[in-house]
């Protein structure tokens, strides 16, 4: 592998911002080591967890809106994660955070999930290996949406509130809130109306109706 001769301060402002940079650069190779290292320094958050409670329920009580992640975690370098509170993340999950990767609150993700934040050049001569420049988009997730197992979200997508992401599913472009999207190209297959119905913990309770079962409600009265 060739060396890098960037400037390293540059180099990290243009990956901030989505530009052409030099991913092999020296420092950078060497934060994505230290994260298969310590996976605890996921997004660098060195906030302390609080004491143990007296109790395994209380314990448990006072942890409940703290993201939770199982099994194997990879992310390039973790700290351009954003995770919101309540979050569930499934084994075997993929980050490559060039780009910021940001998950809303109460969001579950099913197993073998990836997010890429980065892209190459199409260009080959320009791509040149891990000698040529990369690049990046910021992935955007809304608040309280299901990712089945196995789906792939590019670079540059939001997602809004409230979505199901079917099972297999890439997520190559923006989606609105409250549907349901699959398939590869992911594509809207039904919207969800939500009938707001009281608050709890914080965020607005729900219960869920198809737009197609509530037409047919609605029929039905006439």
């Amino acid at each position: 592998m060739s060396s890098i001769d960037t400037d390293l301060q540059v180099n990290r402002r243009r990956m901030a911002a989505g530009e052409l940079y030099h991913a092999f650069a020296p420092d950078l190779s060497m934060e994505r080591s230290r994260f298969e290292l310590w996976k605890d320094s996921i997004v660098q958050d060195t906030e302390p967890l609080p004491p143990q409670a007296a109790t395994e329920e209380e314990d448990q009580a006072q942890l409940s809106n703290y993201p939770w992640v199982d099994g194997t975690i990879y992310a390039d370098y973790g700290y351009n994660l954003k995770i919101g509170e309540g979050v569930y993340i499934n084994n075997n999950s993929t980050w490559i955070d060039t780009c910021k990767i940001e998950v809303g609150a109460r969001t579950l993700i099913g197993p073998n999930c990836s997010f890429y934040s980065g892209t190459h050049p199409l260009d080959p001569f320009l791509r040149n290996g891990t000698s040529g420049p990369e690049s990046g988009k910021p992935i955007k997730i809304g608040e309280d949406c299901w990712f089945g197992g196995n789906c792939i979200v590019l670079p540059g997508v939001t997602i809004g509130r409230g979505v199901t992401v079917g099972a297999g599913s890439v997520v190559t472009k923006n989606v609105p809130d409250f549907v349901v999207v699959a398939g590869n190209p992911a594509r809207i297959l039904k919207k969800i109306e939500v009938k707001q119905n009281g608050h709890q913990n914080g965020y607005t309770k729900g219960s869920e109706v198809l737009v197609s079962e509530h037409t047919e409600q609605a029929k039905k009265t006439l």
